[in-house]
């Protein structure tokens, strides 16, 4: 997976931010983020949607496995974060996770996104979480 997502942040940054992997475009945002327990920095590709002008949507959907991403754990631990944007560079972020009724409306965001994020949530029996990256 490591070199999958390298792959995809190299092509993110070679092109401004569109990735036509898998018909990705300009759908993605690069997630910089702190280990939870280690401290070292990450970066994870994520299909992202823009929640306002001040805002992003990332779904922990893992592809539908039966935990969260690590990701997921990070955020929770060391919130404030950045991301790469496609149209706005470089973005520091605080990541909240959404609940209950927020979660489960940005969540439908994304299966109508993508029929993808539906499938996923067949493969799993977690209920998948749901970050809003608001700018800092």
């Amino acid at each position: 997976m490591a070199d999958w997502n390298q792959q995809i942040i190299d092509e993110f940054r070679a092109n401004d931010g569109t990735v036509t992997t898998m018909g990705f475009g300009r759908g993605l945002v690069l997630l910089h983020h702190l280990g939870a327990r280690t401290g070292v920095e990450r970066v994870t590709p994520l299909a992202a949607i823009g929640d306002g002008e001040k805002s992003w949507l990332i779904a922990a959907s893992a592809g539908g496995h039966p935990a969260n991403p690590a990701w997921y754990h990070n955020l929770l631990e060391h919130p404030d974060v950045s991301i790469e944007a496609p149209d706005d560079g470089v973005v520091d972020v605080r990541a909240e996770e959404l609940l209950d009724d927020d979660r489960d409306e940005a969540w439908a965001r994304f299966k109508a996104h993508s029929d993808g994020f539906a499938d996923y949530e067949r493969r799993t029996s977690r209920i998948i979480p749901v970050f809003r990256l608001t700018r800092r």
